[in-house]
C-alpha cells in the first residue's frame, strides 16, 4: 500500500525539479515505512510505502530495470500471482521473491498496454517506458485504488491523492461547479455521474477498469474492462452451486490474507461480514493468527425504538458467530461521544472532498483506528455483498413470476416465504402486485424520489449547471420504488461513479490508518460467478439469499445463516448521539443560510423549513429526509468555507 506520484515535464529540467520537489513533499503527512524517488530526464516517480505483504517488505519503490528502461511506481496488491508467474514461465521459487511490482513490470514486458486485463487485485500503478518517451497506468476492475491527474498542455502529474496536485506550479484551487452540481442533485451515496471528473477544477480521476497513456503530449484514456454478456452458468444440482460458489469465495477469501501483520475484519449479525470471517478463521488459524473482529454496538444510554424487525444492537447474533466459528478476538465498540457532526472535519480531511455517509461516518473511521492500534495490515469488509454473494431479492422475484403468468409457483413461494419471515401473506401479494404492475397503482415513490433529491441544490444552481435534465435518468433509476432489480443490479457493477466513491474512501482511509480495506464480495471472480448464476439459486422455497444460506452451513450458526425475520440497521443511534449539540448544529445551520459564500448553491429556504420542522429533535426521527437534508448541508458548507 503506498501513496504514489509522479509527473512527466518536457519544459525543462528544473521546472521538472521544482514540481516534483511539490508532489513529494505534500505527501509528507502519510505514516509511511519507507520513501523512495526517482528522476529521469522527463519523468519523476516517487513512492510513500507502507508495507502490507510479506513480499513488500524492504521493497524499493519506485523501482528502475535499467535492461529495459522501465520505472514503476505502484499501489498495488495482487491476488492472481501465481497464475500470472504460470503465464510469465516464472517458478515458484523465484515467485516467492518477487514483489507485485516486479510482477506488474514483467506484465507489462510481456503485453504492454494490454495487461491491465491480465491483473487481479487492488492496484493503481504508473510505469514510465523511457525508450517509448510514454509514462502508462491502470487501475483496478472495481476501483479499490485513487488515481488523480492533472494535464497541463505538456506537463502530466498524477497522485494517490488530489491535494498535491494543486500544490503545483501555476495552479489555482478552484471548484468544479459541473461536480458539485451533480453532488447535490443524486439521490444515491454516489459523487458524481462524470466518472472523469473531481471536485477540483483541472483535476481529474482515472475511473476503475482503465488505463492511461500520456505520450508526446497526448493523453489516451482505454476502459479495459465492462462486466457484460456474463455467460450464464448451468450446473446440475444446487449441490453444485455450493460447491462452486465454495471454491471461489474461498479462494477470494484466501487471497486477501497475504500479510505479514496481524488481520481484522468488520463483523456484523447478518450473512456478509460473517461469511467472510468465517472462511477467513481457520486460514488464520493455521498461519498461528487470531482474526479480530470489529463490531459496531450503540452508546450504552441509547433506547432502540426500531421495529421488531430490525436491530440496533446486533450483538446477540455477532456472539452466535464468535461462538461457532472461533479463533476470533471479539472487540464491541460504541465509540461514545462521537457522532455525525464531530467527525465532519476529520472526514473532509482524509477525503479532500464532501461526502454523504455521515450516519456511518464515526465507526467505520474507528475500525480504522483499532486497526491500526493493533497493528493490522488487514482490514477485511463484506460492505459488497449485497449485490454479489448474498443477492436474492425475493419480491423481485415473486413479482416476476407473477408478470410472466408462473402463478402456482408465485403463490407457492410466497407462503413459503411468509412463514420464514413472518410478513403477512396479504402484504406480499400486495407488494409484488405493485412491483408487477406499477402502472395498475397510484404511486407517487418517483415523483417523491424526484423531489427529495433536487432540494438540497439551489432551484438557480441547478438551471444554471442543466444538472437536472442532464441526470434525469439516474435520478429515475435510482429514486423508482419499481426499479427492476436485475436492471439496478447490473447498474451497480457497470456504473464506475459508484465504484469512484468506494475507491475513495478506502484508498484514504487506508493510507492514513495503514490498514488495507480488502474486500472478497468484490473480487472479480466472486462478482463474474455470482452474475452467471441464475437468479433461482438465489430465491427458492421462500428464502432470500438461498445461495449464501446453503453455502455457509459449515461456517455460520443457524441462528445467522437462516435468518430472515430480523435484520440489522447501522447506527439507528447517530441522531441521539448529536442531540448534546443541537444547539451548535442548528446554529451553524442558520450562519449557513445567511452566508454569501453558498449563497445561489444550497437551497438555502428549503434548508430553513428543515430547521423550523426540528427544534426538539427525538432519536426515533434518525430516518426523517429533512436531517439528512441538514446534514449533507453542514457538510458542503464547511467544505465550501475551505476556499
Amino acid at each position: 500500500m503506498s501513496a504514489i506520484a509522479g509527473i512527466v515535464h518536457t519544459d525543462g529540467q528544473q521546472a521538472l525539479w521544482e514540481d516534483s520537489w511539490r508532489l513529494y513533499a505534500s505527501l509528507g503527512h502519510v505514516p509511511a515505512d519507507t520513501t523512495g524517488v526517482w528522476k529521469g530526464n522527463e519523468a519523476f516517480l516517487s513512492c510513500h510505502a507502507q508495507w502490507i505483504t510479506p513480499e513488500s517488505v524492504s521493497e524499493q519503490l519506485p523501482l528502475y530495470d535499467e535492461v529495459s528502461g522501465l520505472t514503476i511506481t505502484a499501489d498495488a496488491i495482487l491476488d492472481n500471482r501465481e497464475q500470472l508467474a504460470d503465464q510469465l514461465s516464472i517458478s515458484r521459487a523465484e515467485l516467492a521473491g518477487l514483489s507485485d511490482s516486479e510482477l506488474i513490470l514483467r506484465a507489462y514486458q510481456r503485453w504492454d498496454e494490454h495487461m491491465a486485463e491480465k491483473l487481479l487485485g487492488d492496484f493503481a500503478f504508473a510505469i514510465w517506458d523511457d525508450r517509448k518517451r510514454r509514462l502508462f497506468a491502470a487501475r483496478d476492475i472495481t476501483g479499490m485504488r485513487s488515481f488523480y491527474f492533472r494535464h497541463d498542455g505538456e506537463r502530466f502529474a498524477f497522485c494517490t491523492l488530489m491535494n498535491p496536485l494543486l500544490q503545483l506550479e501555476g495552479v489555482h484551487k478552484e471548484l468544479d461547479e459541473i461536480w458539485l452540481s451533480e453532488f447535490l442533485a443524486i439521490p444515491d451515496m454516489h459523487d458524481s455521474a462524470d466518472i472523469h471528473s473531481t471536485v477540483y477544477r483541472g483535476v481529474s480521476q482515472l475511473p476503475p477498469a482503465h488505463t492511461l497513456s500520456f505520450r508526446d503530449g497526448r493523453l489516451e484514456q482505454k476502459q479495459y474492462h465492462r462486466w457484460d454478456e456474463v455467460e450464464p452458468l448451468r450446473l446440475k444440482s444446487d449441490g453444485e452451486y455450493v460447491e462452486a460458489f465454495r471454491e471461489v469465495f474461498g479462494q477470494a477469501v484466501g487471497s486477501r490474507l497475504r500479510t505479514h501483520r496481524q488481520v481484522a475484519a468488520a463483523l456484523s449479525g447478518g450473512l456478509d461480514s460473517g461469511a467472510v470471517v468465517g472462511y477467513a478463521s481457520g486460514t488464520l488459524r493455521r498461519q498461528g493468527k487470531t482474526l479480530n473482529a470489529y463490531s459496531y454496538v450503540p452508546v450504552s444510554d441509547f433506547t432502540d425504538y426500531t421495529s421488531k424487525t430490525l436491530l440496533a444492537d446486533e450483538r446477540p447474533f455477532i456472539q452466535s458467530t464468535v461462538n461457532h466459528v472461533g479463533n476470533i478476538a471479539e472487540n464491541y465498540l460504541d465509540f461514545e461521544g462521537r457522532s455525525p457532526l464531530s467527525e465532519v472535519d476529520t472526514w473532509l480531511d482524509i477525503m479532500e472532498m464532501p461526502y454523504k455517509y455521515f450516519e456511518n461516518s464515526f465507526w467505520i473511521r474507528g475500525f480504522y483506528e483499532k486497526a491500526s492500534q493493533q497493528d493490522a495490515g488487514i482490514l477485511l469488509t463484506g460492505a459488497r455483498g449485497n449485490f454479489t454473494v448474498s443477492w436474492g431479492p425475493a419480491l423481485d422475484y415473486y413479482a416476476s413470476l407473477l408478470k410472466t403468468g408462473r402463478w402456482f409457483r408465485w403463490l407457492r413461494e410466497m407462503q413459503q416465504y411468509s412463514e420464514r419471515t413472518g410478513m403477512k401473506f396479504s402484504r406480499i401479494a400486495k407488494i409484488t402486485g405493485r412491483k408487477a404492475y406499477p402502472e395498475l397503482f397510484k404511486s407517487m415513490s418517483k415523483g417523491a424520489a424526484q423531489a427529495a433529491s433536487v432540494q438540497l441544490i439551489h432551484p438557480e444552481f441547478a438551471r444554471r449547471t442543466g444538472v437536472l435534465e442532464r441526470l434525469k435518468s439516474i435520478i429515475v433509476l435510482q429514486g423508482g420504488a419499481q426499479a427492476d432489480a436485475l436492471k439496478v443490479r447490473a447498474e451497480k457493477f457497470n456504473n464506475l461513479a459508484i465504484a469512484n466513491k468506494n475507491g475513495a474512501v478506502a484508498t484514504k482511509c487506508s493510507l492514513r490508518y495503514r490498514a488495507w480495506e480488502r474486500d472478497p464480495t468484490s473480487d472479480a471472480r466472486v462478482i463474474r460467478f455470482c452474475l452467471s448464476v441464475p437468479i433461482e439459486q438465489y430465491v427458492s422455497q421462500g428464502t432470500d439469499r438461498a445461495l449464501i444460506r446453503r453455502a455457509t452451513s459449515p461456517e455460520l450458526p443457524d441462528k445467522v445463516r437462516l435468518n430472515q425475520r430480523v435484520r440489522g440497521v447501522q447506527p439507528a443511534d447517530w441522531l441521539h448521539r448529536m442531540i448534546p449539540n443541537w444547539g451548535d448544529f442548528t446554529a451553524e445551520l442558520r450562519a449557513l443560510c445567511s452566508d454569501s459564500r453558498v449563497a445561489g448553491i444550497l437551497n438555502t429556504e428549503r434548508i430553513k423549513s428543515a430547521l423550523a420542522n426540528f427544534p426538539n429533535p427525538r432519536p426515533e426521527l434518525a430516518s426523517h429526509p429533512d436531517l439528512r437534508l441538514m446534514m449533507h448541508s453542514l457538510i458542503v458548507y464547511r467544505f465550501i468555507r475551505k476556499f
